[in-house]
C-alpha cells in the first residue's frame, strides 16, 4: 500500500513538473513574441501603425454582426437617399439601407475574398516555384513559359475573363483572383530556391542521401517563409482592389451581398451624379485597407530582409542623432 502511494506521488510530481515546464515554455515564447513586436514598432513605427489599422479592420470584419447598427439588407423607406445624420451616420442609399452597416458588412466579404485568394494563389505559386527552382531542367523551362503567359495579361483583365467564364459567385471570385497571384509567388520563390539549393548544408544533405522531398521540406522550404509572408501581405491590397473592381463591373460577388465594389456600383443607380456619401465611404474603406496592408508588407520586408535590416538600423540611429 505504501509503495502504491509512493508511486502515485511520483506520478503526481511528474505531471506537476511537466505542467510547470509547459507553462515556462509558453511564457518564454510569449515574451519573445512581445519583444519582436516591440522591435518591429521601434524600427518601423509607420508600418507598425498601419499594422494596427489592418488588425482593427480585421476585428471589425469579424465582429460585424455586433458592431453594425442595422442589418445591411434592411430598408428604411422613410429615410431613402438621406445624407449622413442621426441615426444613419453614413447616410442611406436609394432604398433606405444604412451605409455604415453596409460598409462594415462589406469588409467581411471583401477581406474574405482577398485573404482566401491570396492564400490559395500565393501558396500554389510558391509550391510551384519551389518545385521549379529545385528540379530545374525541362520542368523549369515549361513552368516559366506558363508563368510568362499568365503575366502577359493585366491582373484585372485576367480575373474578369475567368470570372465571366466561370460565372459570378463567391468561390469564383476567389479562384479568379488567386490565378492572378500564382505567377508572382512562383517567380519570387523560384529565385529564392535557386540560391538556396547551392548552399553547403543542402549539398551536405544531398551527399548524406536525403530524398528530394526531405530536402525541399526540411532544408529549403523553411527559408522561403519570410518571402512568402511578404508576398501575402503586399498582395492583400492588390486582391482587395481587384475584388472591388470586379464588383463594380458586375462580375464579382452578386448582389445583394454587400461588398465595397457592389456599393460603388449601386451608387450609380441613384442618378447621373451619385450622392457623395455613397461613393466616399466605400472608397475610403478600400483606400485605407489597401494602404494598411501594403505598408505593413513593406515593414515586414524591411524587417526580414538581411540587406535592408542594417539600413533600417542606420536610419534609426541617424534619426536619433
Amino acid at each position: 500500500m505504501f509503495a502504491i502511494h509512493e508511486e502515485s506521488g511520483f506520478i503526481g510530481d511528474g505531471q506537476l513538473l511537466r505542467q510547470v515546464n509547459m507553462h515556462a515554455i509558453v511564457t518564454q515564447r510569449g515574451n519573445a513574441v512581445r519583444q519582436r513586436l516591440r522591435n518591429f514598432a521601434r524600427r518601423s513605427p509607420l508600418s507598425a501603425f498601419w499594422g494596427c489599422v489592418a488588425a482593427l479592420i480585421l476585428v471589425i470584419a469579424v465582429a460585424a454582426p455586433v458592431i453594425a447598427p442595422y442589418e445591411p439588407l434592411k430598408s428604411d423607406f422613410r429615410h431613402m437617399t438621406k445624407p449622413p445624420a442621426a441615426p444613419h451616420y453614413f447616410g442611406t442609399d436609394q432604398i433606405g439601407r444604412d451605409t455604415l452597416s453596409r460598409v462594415i458588412y462589406g469588409s467581411r466579404a471583401s477581406l474574405a475574398v482577398a485573404i482566401g485568394a491570396v492564400l490559395f494563389g500565393t501558396t500554389l505559386g510558391s509550391l510551384w516555384g519551389l518545385a521549379s527552382g529545385y528540379f530545374g531542367g525541362r520542368f523549369d523551362i515549361v513552368s516559366q513559359r506558363i508563368i510568362e503567359f499568365l503575366q502577359s495579361f493585366p491582373d484585372l483583365i485576367l480575373a474578369m475573363a475567368i470570372a465571366m467564364a466561370l460565372g459570378a459567385g463567391f468561390g469564383t471570385v476567389i479562384v479568379a483572383i488567386a490565378i492572378t497571384r500564382i505567377p508572382f509567388g512562383g517567380r519570387v520563390i523560384r529565385a529564392v530556391v535557386l540560391s538556396l539549393k547551392e548552399m553547403s548544408y543542402v549539398e551536405a544533405a544531398r551527399g548524406l542521401g536525403a530524398s528530394h522531398l526531405r530536402m525541399m521540406a526540411r532544408h529549403i522550404l523553411p527559408q522561403c517563409v519570410a518571402p512568402y509572408l511578404i508576398l501575402a501581405t503586399t498582395h492583400l491590397g492588390v486582391a482587395i482592389i481587384i475584388e472591388a473592381s470586379l464588383g463594380f463591373l458586375g462580375v464579382g460577388i452578386p448582389p445583394p451581398t454587400p461588398t465595397w465594389g457592389n456599393m460603388l456600383a449601386d451608387s450609380l443607380n441613384a442618378g447621373l451624379v451619385p450622392p457623395w456619401w455613397l461613393v466616399l465611404f466605400p472608397g475610403c474603406a478600400i483606400t485605407v485597407t489597401v494602404l494598411a496592408f501594403s505598408l505593413l508588407g513593406d515593414g515586414i520586408r524591411d524587417l526580414v530582409d538581411p540587406r535592408l535590416r542594417g539600413a533600417v538600423s542606420v536610419r534609426g540611429g541617424k534619426a536619433a542623432l
